[in-house]
C-alpha cells in the first residue's frame, strides 16, 4: 500500500513539474496510435531544399491518389480521422507543409502560395504520383486552388474547405482584429490561445486541457516562425484571376460558423469557376473536416465517385 501511495506522490509530482510536457507527450503519442489504427505510416520524403515529413497510407499501386494539405498554423494530424475513410480505396499523402509540424521551418525559406505548390509538386514526383485529386483546408486550400489552376495536367479534381485566396465581401472576425494590428494566431499566453481556439471551430471535438495547454505551449513557442510564415502567405498573389484557370471537377464546402474567413467568399469562388459544387453547413466553423469528419468524408466520396 505505501509504495502505491509513493508511486502516485511521485507521478503527481512528475506531472505538476513538467506540465504541460506531460500533453506534449499525450498529443504526439495519441496521433502515433491513431494513424496506426487508420493504416497510415510516417514517411519523410526528400525534395529539392528540404525534408517533408507525411502520413501515407492506402494501395501504393491504387491508380487514384488523394493530397491532404492542412491550413496555416496547423499540420497533418487534423486529417487524420477524415483519411481514414479513404486508405482502403486510394493511396493517401498528407504533408506537413513547410514550416510546420515536422517539416520543420527555415529563416528566410520562402512560404508564399505558389512556392508551396511547386514543392508539392516536388512531393508527388518523389513519391511516383502522375495526377491526383487535392482536398485543402484554409492556406491549404489556397495551395490546392493554385495547384489545380496553375498544373492543370497534374490535377484530377480540386476540393476547398474554407479556402483562403479570395478577397471575402464581409469582413471576418480574423480580419477585424487585423485590421486592429492584432494577429489571433500569434499567441503570447495560454488565454490568448483559447481566445484564439475557440475562433477555429463552431463545435471542436474534445481534447484534454493538458493537451491544449501543449498546443499553446507550442503556439508560443513558434510565434516568430507563424509571423515569418503568415507575412509570406498573406503577400501571395490572390486567386481571383486564376479562378477560371480551373478546368477539373471542384467542390467548395464552407462552415457558416466560420469566424476566420467569411461565408461571402463562396459567391467569389463560385462566380469564378465553372461547375462549382457547394455545400455549406450550418452551425459549422473552420474546419469541418475536424469538427466532422464522418459527414465531410461522405460528401468527398461521393464527390470522387466516377461519374458524380
Amino acid at each position: 500500500m505505501l509504495v502505491l501511495v509513493v508511486a502516485i506522490a511521485v507521478f503527481a509530482a512528475w506531472s505538476w513539474l513538467s506540465y504541460p510536457a506531460i500533453g506534449h507527450w499525450l498529443y504526439d503519442l495519441s496521433m502515433a496510435l491513431e494513424a496506426k489504427l487508420y493504416r497510415l505510416h510516417k514517411i519523410v520524403v526528400p525534395i529539392s531544399e528540404m525534408t517533408v515529413s507525411t502520413w501515407q497510407g492506402g494501395p501504393y499501386e491504387a491508380s487514384s491518389a488523394v493530397l491532404m494539405l492542412h491550413g496555416y498554423s496547423a499540420d497533418k494530424n487534423l486529417w487524420l480521422r477524415f483519411a481514414r475513410h479513404f486508405v482502403g480505396d486510394y493511396r493517401v499523402i498528407i504533408p506537413d507543409l513547410a514550416g510546420h509540424g515536422e517539416t520543420g521551418f527555415k529563416a528566410g525559406g520562402g512560404y508564399d502560395i505558389a512556392l508551396q505548390a511547386k514543392r508539392m509538386i516536388q512531393l508527388l514526383d518523389v513519391c511516383g504520383v502522375e495526377k491526383v485529386h487535392v482536398i485543402g483546408n484554409s492556406m491549404g486550400g489556397y495551395i490546392a486552388a493554385w495547384l489545380a489552376a496553375t498544373y492543370p495536367e497534374r490535377i484530377a479534381s480540386v476540393a476547398l474547405i474554407d479556402p483562403a485566396g479570395v478577397t471575402a465581401p464581409e469582413i471576418s472576425d480574423l480580419e477585424r482584429q487585423l485590421a486592429k494590428g492584432h494577429n489571433p494566431f500569434l499567441i503570447n499566453s495560454r488565454e490568448e490561445f483559447q481566445q484564439f481556439y475557440a475562433m477555429t471551430m463552431a463545435n471542436p471535438p474534445w481534447v484534454p486541457g493538458v493537451v491544449l495547454d501543449a498546443v499553446a505551449q507550442r503556439y508560443e513557442q513558434n510565434r516568430e516562425e507563424l509571423a515569418e510564415i503568415f507575412k509570406d502567405f498573406r503577400a501571395s498573389p490572390p486567386m481571383e484571376p486564376k479562378l477560371a484557370d480551373i478546368k477539373c471537377p471542384a467542390l467548395l464546402l464552407w462552415g457558416r460558423k466560420d469566424r476566420l474567413i467569411d461565408v461571402s467568399s463562396v459567391a467569389v469562388w463560385s462566380k469564378g469557376i465553372d461547375n462549382l459544387r457547394v455545400d455549406i453547413w450550418e452551425g459549422i466553423g473552420h474546419m469541418p473536416m475536424v469538427e466532422q469528419p464522418v459527414r465531410a468524408a461522405r460528401l468527398y466520396q461521393e464527390f470522387l465517385k466516377p461519374g458524380a
